[in-house]
């Protein structure tokens, strides 16, 4: 399955791009660029060092916009890391951007494999909402949208009732689940192409321990030393495999922060998720709404809002996961990024 993914390339989004890579039913055909956990120019060398390491140097990566539509530019190094990936180092590569934005690059994209490419977003909503101003028939050009955003009947993450990448460029985010709304109401769209939307609600489920990190690390044939909140701060990884020890560094960074955080010695895999249901929808169950994003509220802006009881009285717009296995889905990842290691560092 083509898939296009948009990033915002810090450690969980260098997972999603990993998963996607190691699955075999997945071509990932371009990677769009986006500023958001860190800096847009530092996301671009974060994708292209990453398929350095992956052996995956064909893939065309585009720079996004510099900053969301309307809003002042926020980064989180915070969260992961001053480059973006935690304590990991990346290859040093000769690749180039695209001579085009990435705007564009999901234009193309969605020309090139009408009603059936399937578009990631895993970042703040920028490049696509500039893509639909370009191309307003675009949300019938895919196969399906994933989103890894939003927070329903649920906390935020960055403010109260907001999550991170809808909360960086919330005027995006509406104009995103506007045009899909649009496309329904006048029918030119079905129902599986209205977006998936991963929520906090859903992907804060998906909880990384340092247990199922050995058991990534096993499955890769990889020998390494079990991860532990007694670590020393910045303990690097002793793997022998290189794929692993780049993810453990970039995760131990992800780990710390969570443990700050009061959340324990363990990471949400929010883009990991979302990637895996942009290939397999079935690993979450939905519920169709009208979802909308608040711009104007002085508390509450960026928070998504679902009409579950159609009070607005408009066509749904997304599809919004609201149930998810964490067990099932970790056995998907394992089973798919262990042994892809594994090849990587058979083929070094």
């Amino acid at each position: 399955m083509p898939v296009f993914a948009d990033v915002d390339t810090g450690v969980d989004d260098a997972m999603a791009l990993v998963y996607l890579l190691a699955s075999s039913d997945a071509n990932l055909v371009g990677i769009a660029s986006t500023g958001g956990n860190v800096d847009v120019d530092q996301v671009c060398r974060n994708n292209l060092g990453l398929l350095e390491l992956c052996g995956a140097t064909a893939i065309p990566v585009s720079r996004g916009a510099d900053q969301p539509l309307s809003a002042a530019m926020r980064t989180a190094e915070d969260t992961h890391g001053p480059a973006g990936l935690g304590y990991a180092e990346l290859p040093l590569h000769q690749r180039e951007l695209t001579g085009y934005d990435s705007a564009e690059a999901w234009v193309r994209a969605a020309h090139a494999m009408p009603g059936e490419l399937i578009g990631l977003v895993t970042g703040p909503l920028t490049n696509l909402a500039l893509a639909v101003r370009d191309e307003p028939n675009l949300p019938s050009l895919l196969r399906r949208l994933v989103i890894m955003g939003g927070s329903f009947d649920y906390r935020g993450n960055t403010t109260p009732v907001s999550e991170w990448n809808i909360s960086v460029d919330p005027e995006a985010a509406a104009e995103v689940f506007d045009a899909w709304g649009r496309a329904a109401d006048a029918k030119v769209i079905q129902q599986h192409q209205l977006p998936i939307v991963c929520g906090l609600n859903l992907t804060e489920n998906i909880m990384l321990t340092p247990t199922l990190l050995s058991r990534l690390a096993a499955a890769s044939g990889a020998t390494t030393t079990a991860m532990s909140v007694l670590d020393s701060r910045g303990t690097r990884s002793t793997a022998d495999n290189t794929l692993i020890r780049t993810l453990e560094d970039a995760m131990r960074f992800y780990f710390e922060f969570h443990f700050d955080q009061g959340e324990g010695f363990l990471a949400h895999l929010h883009d990991p998720l979302a990637a895996a249901v942009a290939l397999d929808p079935s690993l979450v169950q939905t519920r169709a709404a009208t979802v909308d994003v608040e711009l104007t509220g002085t508390l509450t802006r960026g928070m998504t809002i679902a009409d579950w009881s159609h009070r607005w009285g408009r066509e749904s717009n997304a599809h919004v996961g609201v149930g998810v296995d964490p067990a099932a889905f970790f056995d998907r990842f394992i089973e798919r990024v262990g042994p892809f290691a594994r090849r990587l560092q058979a083929d070094r």
